[in-house]
């Protein structure tokens, strides 16, 4: 067991960065819950606001719009100031936005709501950002790819805890009860906390500073390849066909996720809000997790472009069956999809920035702003569930699902 610790977290001069990973490491829990709770947000506006299912994805695209607009300010910040004070900027933002929840839900309009998950995207766009490359550096190169997987591996973790502690303390207040404003407010004054004590362990804890490039296999290193500097990143079609499938790859995650209670409750009347909710947490996000969880073990067997082929291709069926409205067959469809859609991100972001060089950080942030996706599609899903049914809705992440499994196939090879 030491010696695995020492090839994770130690450095041939002996520094121990065990500690500053875990920290890193609550950074991926942090915004995989607070992206999960979006999912009961969704229905609970629905539902307390009578709102339709088009104008309640507004949620989404308050928050994947915070993070379009937020993405090259950060960018910015952090190659002047470091991303240790990236950091700690952005979890500020994230606690301010959250605490901002409480007199929120004294107003009681759907826009109160929306400016506090905008603000705290903007938050969550300043962790992501400095994230994954500071898990790369701390302990030894040759191990940074393991703990980037484990550190992914809590992400999906938040995703599970969102729906259900949101499900438990939101959907349970329901309308009329007096308190379905106020039980809003609870989850995200716990966040809001929480996110304030990790800062100030951030704050008293000494971090490497990064200053030279992420290269494509996730390990940060200096490089002097003129060549590669001067050509545009268009002129890397694998890059480009990464964005693209990274837009509908977010796109279909973001739609279902927005719209999965309402697809259970509409398909099986019998279950209740928060009982799909909980279908959710543990069944798509239990699937989600253990997805990613196997899904490093499977890549050293299976090259990891025919993987997220196989996955898409999967979720076609998938969302083809749910189309179907095959009753609880469509139901366990759905929740199914969430361990296919798992390794989609991580793998298309590697395969796009593989071999860029020193042009990995500028691909990477328009890598983490084809999330726009997730901001653009919901509203139209929501038109079409509102204009025809849910299940019709359902055929925009089949198509979405459809350029992923091509950019898996043919969009990831690498040309001159």
């Amino acid at each position: 067991m030491e010696k695995q610790k020492k090839s994770l977290f130690v450095t041939a001069d002996g520094t121990n960065y065990l500690l500053p990973f875990m920290l890193i490491t609550s950074l991926f829990l942090i915004w995989g819950f607070a992206h999960a709770l979006l999912d009961v947000l969704n229905k609970h506006f629905q539902n307390v606001l009578d709102l339709s299912r088009t104008k309640s994805a507004w949620v989404q695209v308050s928050v994947y719009g915070g993070y379009f607009l937020a993405a090259i300010p950060v960018g910015m910040f952090m190659r002047r100031f470091g991303f240790k004070k990236g950091i700690l900027l952005g979890l500020s933002i994230v606690a301010f936005g959250a605490f901002l929840f409480l007199p929120a839900t004294k107003i009681h309009t759907f826009t109160s709501f929306l400016v506090p998950l905008f603000i705290i995207a903007c938050g969550l766009a300043c962790l992501e950002t400095a994230a994954n490359p500071y898990t790369t550096v701390l302990g030894p190169k040759e191990s940074a790819e393991r703990r980037i997987n484990l550190s992914q591996s809590f992400n999906a973790l938040g995703w599970v805890f969102g729906p259900l502690i949101g499900s438990m303390i939101i959907l349970s207040a329901e309308k009329g009860s007096g308190n379905e404003f106020s039980a809003l407010a609870i989850p995200y004054l716990g966040l809001g906390i929480v996110v304030l004590l990790v800062g100030i362990l951030f704050f008293f804890t000494k971090l490497p500073e990064v200053k030279e490039e992420v290269s494509a296999h996730g390990a940060i290193e200096e490089t002097s390849n003129v060549p590669a500097i001067l050509k545009p990143l268009i002129k890397y079609p694998h890059f480009v066909f990464a964005v693209v499938a990274q837009f509908f790859y977010v796109a279909a995650q973001t739609g279902i996720n927005s719209f999965f209670i309402n697809y259970v409750t509409e398909t099986i009347p019998t279950i209740s809000d928060q009982r799909a909710g909980y279908i959710l947490a543990i069944g798509g996000m239990g699937m989600f997790w253990f997805g990613r969880l196997s899904g490093s073990f499977v890549m050293k067997y299976i090259p990891s472009n025919k993987l997220l082929s196989t996955y898409a291709f999967m979720n076609v069926l998938l969302m083809l069956l749910v189309t179907l409205n095959l009753g609880w067959i469509s139901v366990v469809a759905l929740f199914s999809s969430y361990f296919f859609m798992s390794v989609m991100f991580p793998t298309i972001f590697a395969l796009g920035i593989k071999d860029l060089g020193p042009k990995t950080k500028n691909a990477a942030s328009y890598l983490v702003m084809a999330i726009v996706g997730g901001a653009l599609f919901p509203p139209l899903m929501g038109y079409i569930a509102d204009t025809w049914s849910m299940q019709i809705g359902f055929i925009g992440p089949l198509v979405c699902f459809m350029v992923v499994m091509m950019y898996g196939l043919f969009g990831y090879k690498q040309r001159a």
